[in-house]
């Protein structure tokens, strides 16, 4: 990771364009997950990424990122330049500051 000498977390969660979503996902927005996917791969590489994956939520699918920043404007950023929300196919974010984060050492 970049030298983030006090880094902050927040859990993104990435609400999909129906409620039906990813069971009935067309082929464009199976290319625009592989895209998605390939974006915050390489931004866990850089440390930026603690976890990020599909959430298997009875109420709805919905994916999940928790990130390591240096503040809220890296954030805003990362999560906007997401492949689904450039796409604008009815993709959004929840993001949600954590009040603090225990990590394995």
């Amino acid at each position: 990771m970049e030298n983030v000498i006090n880094p902050v977390y927040f859990v993104c969660r990435l609400l999909g364009p129906r409620p039906t979503f990813p069971m009935d996902m067309t082929e464009e927005e199976r290319a625009l997950m592989g895209d998605h996917a390939a974006y915050w791969s390489g931004h866990m590489a850089e440390g930026k990424v603690v976890v990020f994956g599909p959430v298997l939520d009875p109420k709805g699918v919905w994916g999940l990122a928790v990130l390591r920043v240096r503040d809220e404007a890296e954030m805003q950023a990362l999560t906007s330049a997401d492949p689904v929300i450039l796409a604008q196919r009815g993709f959004s974010y929840d993001r949600l500051p954590m009040m603090s984060a225990l990590l394995p050492s």
